[in-house]
């Protein structure tokens, strides 16, 4: 169902505007919306984007995908029951572990937050060193709710498919391929 017809139903069922907003939020990728497919050594998840609300993250990400940077790489922190991080170039090679999470990419040069995306189990976002603004290639998947970490750090998307295998992963596990596909 459009969000637009969403919204009218709601509206029409005499739902406040926050509520509609809410209902928008919740319904599936749209056309034109990209699914990113995480196929890792335990499995594959996917999850959806929100290039709505933050257009130049989610097209930063894209890029780096198309261009193959993620594949190969290994998860290079995972806090039980908060997150599962990856997106460090030099984890492909084991003999730089000790350096792992610390490299630095290109940054999207924008912090864009978003009330309509928050830091539920699943969520996806950047990873940064203190200013989001300076987020680059790494990321991370919420394990449990962490609403803490909203307004810090940019939701970008959330796990859709998968979570199972998100929840599997361990520090070191390979990410094979990471590709991209428009949302059905």
């Amino acid at each position: 169902m459009k969000p637009l017809i969403v919204a009218l139903l709601i509206a029409m069922s005499g739902a406040s505007l926050s509520e509609t907003v809410h209902a928008q939020a919740k319904t599936s990728p749209g056309a034109g919306q990209s699914v990113v497919v995480v196929e890792t050594e335990k499995g594959t998840f996917e999850f959806e984007t929100y290039p709505n609300e933050a257009p130049k993250t989610v097209a930063h990400i894209v890029e780096l995908i198309n261009k193959k940077f993620y594949n190969g790489q290994r998860i290079h922190r995972v806090v039980p029951g908060f997150v599962v991080q990856w997106g460090d170039q030099q984890t492909r090679d084991m003999t730089k572990e000790k350096m792992w999470g610390r490299v630095e990419g290109p940054p999207v040069g924008v912090a864009e937050f978003s009330k309509l995306r928050t830091h539920v189990r699943g969520a996806v976002a950047l990873a940064h060193n203190g200013d989001a603004s300076k987020a680059d290639t790494q990321m991370y998947v919420t394990l449990a709710d962490t609403p803490r970490l909203n307004g810090k750090y940019v939701v970008f998307g959330k796990v859709i498919s998968g979570m199972d295998v998100v929840d599997k992963l361990k520090y070191a596990d390979r990410i094979v391929r990471v590709t991209v596909r428009e949302a059905k």
